[in-house]
């Protein structure tokens, strides 16, 4: 039962991590906001994986091909995922946004139900109809007409790629085969300097500004590396150990995070249909874990 622990900490380290990426989106471009997850990130999860090999020897990894492919998709589809949920703060306001990424339990499920093997129940689906009914609330204040594509697009684009990314993630960790939680520490570490790279060398390239803007705020991107990183430290030790779908379920409880610190920190009013709809995402979340 580790992997519960493992993804309360996640949920709750990614809820701060979002809640500072809002507030740097305010200042720099989509990717620099982007960048300042992975920027400091990969030596932090170097010193956690050094001090697995410290306390608790395992062998060195086999690197295959199949594992540097799942690696490189993984990394890539959360830089796309990051960058969508910075454009969609823009649109919303913040735990709405946040709301809306969390789409990614349900694709998760559903992906994982028509190309992973994990067959979906008559309990799931009703949760995966609860969350479809939740994004619809959050997305369309007023009514049909009103409907806001390009926010529930943005949305659930940038879930379809967070689930992307856990699944693959997941099957990196399998593919390696080291013990408990060696695996799932190469796969961070890994995923994190790629990362780093392809997006760094991208904004040095296109946005030099943008990265001296980053550089000028070591203090605020700092806690948004650090954070991402514990974050990313407990989904994919949790996912090594359980299933995506159970893992993203239960993961929902950011949402409540979320909801405090939008309510305590950035002063921000939700409507009865907004909080009608995250609660239906946290009912949704609580069928497929029963499920």
């Amino acid at each position: 039962m580790l992997w519960i622990p493992f993804t309360l900490m996640a949920a709750f380290m990614q809820a701060w991590r979002n809640a500072f990426q809002n507030q740097l989106s305010k200042e720099v471009s989509t990717a620099g906001v982007t960048l300042s997850r992975f920027i400091y990130a990969p030596p932090v999860a170097a010193i956690y994986l050094a001090l697995l090999y410290l306390f608790k020897p395992a062998a060195a990894p086999q690197l295959s091909i199949t594992f540097v492919g799942l690696v490189l998709l993984a990394a890539l589809a959360q830089i796309l995922a990051t960058a969508l949920m910075v454009v969609l703060f823009r649109k919303r306001n913040y735990a709405i946004g946040v709301g809306l990424v969390k789409s990614e339990a349900v694709i998760a499920a559903i992906l994982g139900a028509l190309f992973f093997g994990a067959a979906l129940n008559a309990t799931a689906w009703v949760g995966v109809i609860i969350g479809a009914l939740a994004f619809w609330l959050m997305t369309n204040p007023k009514s049909l007409k009103a409907a806001s594509l390009d926010t529930l697009l943005i949305g659930l684009g940038s879930g379809l790629a967070f689930a992307l990314t856990t699944l693959w993630v997941r099957e990196a960790s399998l593919v390696l085969g080291l013990p408990f939680p060696h695996g799932a520490a190469w796969v961070l570490l890994l995923v994190l300097m790629t990362q780093a790279i392809v997006l760094g060398g991208w904004v040095a390239w296109r946005e030099p500004d943008t990265l001296k803007a980053l550089l000028a705020r070591p203090g605020q991107v700092l806690r948004i590396s650090v954070l991402s990183c514990l974050g990313s430290l407990g989904w994919f030790t949790a996912m090594s150990l359980e299933t995506v779908a159970l893992v993203k379920t239960l993961g929902q409880v950011e949402v409540l995070f979320t909801l405090l610190i939008s309510a305590r920190w950035f002063k921000e009013q939700l409507s009865l249909r907004d909080l009608a709809g995250l609660a239906l995402i946290v009912v949704g979340a609580v069928c497929v874990v029963l499920a």
